[in-house]
């Protein structure tokens, strides 16, 4: 099945939700919309969008950027690791500033690589997503510009969020940004940046966040029940930080402004049942396109009280250069770490890129279409799987499909 529309991109679930299209058609044919069991996703509000193609061609859903292009436009110079992507070093540590490593989702390292980039590389801000004040179980997308307005909003974000939908706030910005975003985010980031020069002019770094998938909405409003939570009465949602990992907590407007609060193992556990199963088919957990990927170095056991520690990985020169000279200005603290150190730390993401194109096949066996993902050698790391692993590529897909109706294409409700 060829798609030749944005609409059949979401209708066979391939959509990532990262909001690129959106950005990219300048005719706003496109809104974007929060389906609660799926995320957020384009709607098309033009029958007749003449023969422009830019929002498929900004779409990494689909078609995700060749990895090695890539490597020849970004300058790389390290090695290509089949599993993980680019990787120039690998470094373990965290924030110098201890509010900074205490409020960050894991050491702090990506919002300290913010500040340093708006504090001394003169970047005029970061664009990222954070808590909508007046939608608390919503995201929002922010262009912050001053440390205050970072710190203010770190922490993960474990729902539906869509920030390329804000690229244009980087276009016309008055100097170049830093921009913060999954894997899928920043594969959009690339692809918007081909069609948009100014947009490529903009693009100041590039900080990839490690992630195992988004939860759906749904999954958030799941939780609130068994929490014995109202939805309505909510001020403020964090899914983490305030030491390494953190807890999950809900604050709440009543009468004593009372707060919930469970551990982050056990919120992960329970939203994570709620990604789409578009999450499944991504091999790019750790944000390979990125100039630097940031994550949790989970080889270590977390403790309560720990003040946190992140994993950085360099994925290019820019990324290199800008690492060490905020290592060097006291923003991070940092030891050099090794690819055991990355196998050991993310042993679910590498799981899941093995299991991938046995996904990917049975998917094409039932004749639905299949994202495209060039350069990142999913059958080579299929045939490491265990037989144990690659039945259960197949057998669970097929599995899915079947009880799921995968097999149909669903419908957002477009006008």
């Amino acid at each position: 099945m060829k798609i030749t529309r944005i609409e059949q991109v979401v209708s066979w679930r391939l959509c990532v939700g990262c909001g690129a299209c959106a950005y990219i058609c300048r005719k706003g044919h496109i809104e974007l919309r929060d389906i609660p069991t799926q995320g957020i996703r384009p709607v098309i509000h033009s029958g007749d969008c003449g023969t422009c193609t830019d929002c498929l061609d900004a779409c990494p859903g689909l078609l995700a950027p060749d990895v090695q292009m890539a490597l020849q436009t970004l300058k790389f110079t390290g090695i290509n690791e089949k599993c993980w992507g680019p990787v120039i070093e690998v470094w373990e540590g965290y924030a110098s500033d201890p509010e900074v490593r205490h409020k960050g989702s894991s050491g702090g390292a990506t919002t300290a690589l913010a500040l340093y980039c708006l504090e001394k590389k003169g970047l005029y801000g970061a664009l990222h997503i954070g808590s909508d004040k007046e939608e608390p179980l919503k995201n929002k997308i922010y262009m912050s510009c001053s440390r205050p307005e970072v710190i203010s909003r770190t922490g993960s974000r474990y729902s539906p969020a869509s920030p390329c939908a804000g690229l244009e706030r980087i276009e016309s910005a008055p100097a170049r940004c830093v921009f913060i975003g999954k894997g899928c985010d920043i594969a959009g980031l690339r692809k918007a940046c081909r069609i948009r020069p100014d947009l490529q002019k903009n693009n100041g770094l590039a900080i990839g966040i490690f992630c195992a998938g988004t939860p759906s909405g749904r999954g958030l409003s799941e939780l609130l029940n068994k929490m014995q939570v109202n939805p309505d009465a909510v001020r403020e949602i964090r899914y983490r930080g305030m030491g390494w990992p953190g807890s999950f907590t809900v604050d709440v407007n009543d009468n004593e402004r009372t707060s919930h609060s469970i551990p982050y193992m056990e919120a992960w556990g329970f939203l994570q049942k709620y990604r789409p199963y578009r999450c499944y088919l991504c091999p790019d957990g750790t944000a390979a396109l990125a100039d630097i990927s940031c994550g949790d170095p989970w080889h270590r056991k977390a403790r309560e009280g720990d003040p946190g520690h992140s994993l950085v990985i360099v994925r290019t020169e820019k990324g290199r250069k800008i690492l060490h000279e905020a290592m060097d200005t006291g923003y991070l603290s940092l030891k050099p770490a090794s690819m055991q150190t990355l196998n050991d730390s993310q042993v679910g993401l590498l799981q899941r890129v093995k299991e991938i194109w046995g996904r990917l096949l049975t998917m094409k066996l039932f004749g639905l279409p299949i994202p495209q993902y060039p350069g990142f050698f999913l059958f080579e790391q299929w045939l490491t799987a265990t037989a144990n692993q690659k039945a259960r590529s197949i057998v669970g897909t097929a599995r899915r499909i079947v009880q799921r109706k995968y097999y149909r294409p669903f419908t957002t409700g477009q006008p």
